[in-house]
């Protein structure tokens, strides 16, 4: 279960309206107190081939030869991408997290700049940093900040 603003969300109808593109989320391991920032979107848009048939029924070719899917991601059992994360989910230890929303978003855009935002805000990769990240954007990472002489 997510929380946001201490009320828990277990569907996309339990979210504001009109339904945002996606979150910013932490995660904590509570027995730790290690926490895990990032983001998730909450609708897939891919673009498809049409099959055979589908391009038979075409009457006029100037149509598209794709078809838009949009289907609902795997954010109610997402905890996050990184592997400690994960093989703890996978060793069953899913109740030894909390997962907050910290804010929705409506745009991919806002959702890449938002995370980075709170990235760089609660210092996720500094020497002192209680969460798992370990890089931001994939330009800066946890082990530039140790001392590499030692």
């Amino acid at each position: 279960m997510w929380l946001y603003q201490n009320k828990q969300i277990k569907e996309l109808t339990d979210m504001p309206e009109p339904t945002p593109f996606g979150f910013i989320y932490e995660v904590t391991h509570t027995p730790s107190g290690k926490k895990y920032l990032g983001r998730k979107q909450l609708i897939s848009i891919t673009k498809k081939p049409l099959g055979k048939k589908e391009l038979a029924l075409q009457t006029d070719k100037r149509l598209s030869k794709k078809k838009t899917i949009i289907k609902e991601t795997d954010w109610k059992t997402y905890y996050g991408s990184h592997p400690e994360i994960k093989q703890m989910i996978k060793d069953k230890k899913h109740l030894e997290f909390t997962r907050e929303i910290l804010m929705f978003v409506s745009t991919k855009k806002q959702l890449t700049y938002y995370e980075d935002k709170y990235l760089y805000m609660k210092g996720v990769i500094e020497p002192q940093s209680i969460y798992y990240n370990d890089n931001i954007s994939g330009r800066f990472f946890k082990k530039d900040f140790y001392d590499k002489t030692t």
